[in-house]
């Protein structure tokens, strides 16, 4: 939390402020005096759960609103089966809307038995027209939908909510606002997310993204910085800076900044010691961020670079404004600057049009760029994107097999780079105690690779010398040496 702000001195009874963040401070106030009624009525706090589906834009923001949560009064919980459930939406894939429906479905059996339970939703899922039209038709027990663009006002939504019966729905088409200054609840004590950029520019034609999260804007560097030193004084150690596309970082600012200076001034705080982006848009990776990266100390050897994919016809349609001869020139550099860098991609298989020369562009980049990880997806229609209006469709034979044929490649490649790990010494960031194995503890490589050693959870947190003695595919087991 930023400002240690008590609630209590807050007069809930005069008129609420007009600027931000104090107007959700005053909101917070007012949704403590419901927590201490329902202490009262029940002899304990309120329990809350919320559920993240997608990208770390939306982790992010979890942590911002379970940070409300707890500062209201308002227990975490690790069950659905809670007072207040908030489920974080994403919808780059169909599969993502699904598995709401579905927990909705388990939420409303679960609801009629305690009918004072508040169900809250929010992220990219609620900006689409469609979802809201269902969820007002067909899932009436839901209390809460907001979306991408309000979520600062989480605390006075929250208010009207938990006072009113009815469906509260806060749906912005866009914002130009960035609201500083409010709680977060981080899931790690020494490793945090930062955001550094909202909404993105780029109207990739399959990408539902600019629809739902709206036009790019930029934080103010000071701000970033502000934010970073906190977590560093608080013992973050590693800071990963999020945007849909950092690579545009600060374009949108009255005084520009480009994303490499960005990275600059990050560098010299003191107490960071790891420092990880995504997502970088190759079109504009600048040979200022690849200069910058090589330099630097404390920026991690992993680049997580899009290809999407390798067919410069595709990646026309894509609207990706780059082609497959820029890209594998791009690699080249980013490798020649950065030895022994971890390039890690997205790929999707089955846009509309693809050919089977198409797709092998695609493996043929595969096995130049020789990536440590690939995220590979069959192509999702999305409502609302011009790739959904075209006629093309790929049958969906073709797509299986050509997703089952890149992923046996993909793994193939990734499972030669990580045995060449074999035998060094690497530092590893130990994050949490190894879930299936209480006595060995998990953390990372700088290329991002997973390490599993020995150890207890005294070293969480702690950078640690690791030979890395055996490579199990994607990833290590080994040991802390003194």
């Amino acid at each position: 939390m930023y400002q240690e702000i008590n609630l209590d001195k807050i007069d809930i009874n005069a008129e609420p402020p007009i600027e931000e963040p104090d107007r959700q401070y005053y909101y917070m106030a007012k949704c403590r005096k419901w927590v201490r009624k329902f202490e009262r009525k029940n002899g304990r706090l309120p329990t809350a759960f919320i559920q993240t589906f997608g990208c770390q834009m939306n982790a992010r923001d979890s942590e911002k609103l379970m940070g409300i949560l707890e500062n209201i009064g308002f227990e975490q919980s690790d069950s659905e089966e809670a007072d207040f459930v908030l489920y974080n939406t994403c919808t780059v894939r169909e599969n993502a809307n699904n598995k709401v429906w579905g927990r909705l479905g388990y939420l409303n059996v679960y609801k009629k038995r305690h009918p004072h339970m508040k169900i809250a939703l929010c992220g990219c899922m609620m900006q689409e027209p469609e979802v809201l039209e269902k969820l007002q038709k067909s899932y009436p027990f839901v209390n809460l939908v907001f979306g991408t663009h309000n979520i600062y006002k989480f605390a006075e939504l929250l208010e009207i909510s938990l006072t009113q019966q009815r469906m509260v729905i806060d749906i912005w088409k866009d914002t130009d606002k960035i609201v500083e200054d409010l709680p977060v609840e981080r899931k790690y004590n020494f490793k945090s997310g930062v955001n550094i950029m909202f909404g993105c520019n780029n109207f990739c034609s399959y990408c539902i993204v600019p629809y739902v999260r709206g036009r790019e804007r930029s934080r103010k560097p000071e701000d970033i910085l502000l934010e970073i030193e906190r977590l560093a004084a608080d013992g973050v150690v590693e800071v990963m800076l999020l945007g849909q596309n950092v690579n545009s970082y600060g374009k949108t600012l009255n005084e520009p900044i480009t994303f490499a200076e960005l990275l600059k001034r990050i560098e010299k705080i003191e107490g960071i010691k790891r420092i990880r982006f995504m997502t970088s848009h190759p079109k504009d990776l600048s040979e200022e961020l690849i200069e910058v990266m090589r330099n630097s100390k404390k920026i991690c050897r992993h680049l997580h670079l899009p290809l999407q994919s390798g067919s410069s016809r595709i990646l026309k349609e894509m609207n990706r404004q780059y082609d497959k001869e820029q890209y594998l020139s791009l690699v080249k550099k980013i490798r020649e600057a950065v030895p022994g860098i971890a390039l890690t991609t997205d790929i999707i298989v089955g846009f509309p049009g693809e050919t089977e020369e198409d797709f092998l562009e695609t493996m043929d980049v595969v096995k130049q760029v020789e990536y440590e990880s690939a995220f590979t997806f069959i192509y999702s229609k999305r409502t609302g994107t011009p790739a959904a209006a075209k006629e093309n469709q790929v049958p969906e034979n073709a797509v299986k097999d050509r997703f089952q044929r890149l992923l046996k490649e993909v793994q193939r490649i990734a499972a030669q780079k990580a045995d060449a790990y074999t035998g060094k010494t690497e530092p590893v960031l130990v994050e949490e105690v190894n879930e299936q194995d209480e006595t060995l503890v998990t953390g990372r490589l700088s290329s991002n690779f997973i390490v599993h050693l020995p150890g207890t959870d005294e070293m969480i947190g702690k950078l640690v010398n690791v030979k890395l003695k055996e490579c199990r595919g994607f990833y290590f087991y080994g040991e802390a040496e003194e």
